[in-house]
């Protein structure tokens, strides 16, 4: 009886008959476009904001000297009393803001963390095809654990982090590095269709584009 790996090896030795003896078989390169949108800045921050508004995110844009004032804002409108602050956050983002600061440490377990209102991160970098925003434990990132637990996450994209693809994200990331790939707040849907958020993360996301002169 012929057997499905048999008809695999038939299938692969014809086509490799015609390969000289002096050749190493290979795939062909491919010339595959990188992205399918333009790669203009002002373009790539509304096609991103527009997706993330499509995943039910609140986006916002401000400038470096506006970006205290609308953190605090921010976290205000939430009724923030606590802010979870990953290691290496930008002294001056916060520094506005009334909610106390719960720096990131060791001691900061998911029971201690799911006492916090809010957190506030940067991000790795962005995807605008896809409306999604990376995170990879970097400088002011913090762990995992950080952004899954608080039920607001508040995350600030510099214009310069955002990328077109994931084709061209992917050159850009390190991966040894812990990475968390999001769109959006955190959703999921049963069999009927009923939508619920804040299941596996922050029920609220908001998206903060930093516009860098």
């Amino acid at each position: 009886m012929t057997t499905a790996r048999d008809t695999v090896l038939a299938r692969i030795r014809a086509a490799l008959t015609d390969v000289p003896d002096h050749e190493e078989p290979g795939t062909p390169e491919r010339a595959y476009r990188p992205a399918h949108v333009s790669d203009e800045p002002a373009a790539l921050l509304d096609l991103l904001a527009d997706h993330l508004t499509d995943y039910r995110a609140h986006v916002h844009r401000t400038t470096p000297d506006g970006l205290p004032a609308l953190l605090a804002r921010l976290l205000a409108d939430r009724g923030s009393r606590t802010v979870a602050v990953p290691a290496g956050l930008p002294a001056g983002w916060l520094a506005q803001a009334a909610a106390a600061e719960v720096p990131d440490d060791a001691s900061l377990t998911a029971h201690r963390l799911d006492e916090v209102d809010s957190v506030v991160t940067g991000c790795a970098l962005a995807v605008a095809e896809t409306g999604t925003i990376v995170l990879d434990s970097g400088p002011g990132q913090g762990r995992r654990v950080l952004t899954l637990v608080p039920d607001h996450h508040v995350c600030v994209v510099r214009a310069d982090q955002v990328v077109a693809s994931v084709a061209q994200a992917l050159p850009r990331l390190d991966p040894a590095r812990p990475q968390t790939w999001i769109s959006g707040p955190s959703a999921t849907s049963d069999i009927e269709l009923d939508r619920v958020e804040g299941v596996h993360g922050p029920r609220t996301l908001e998206v903060v584009l930093l516009l860098v002169p």
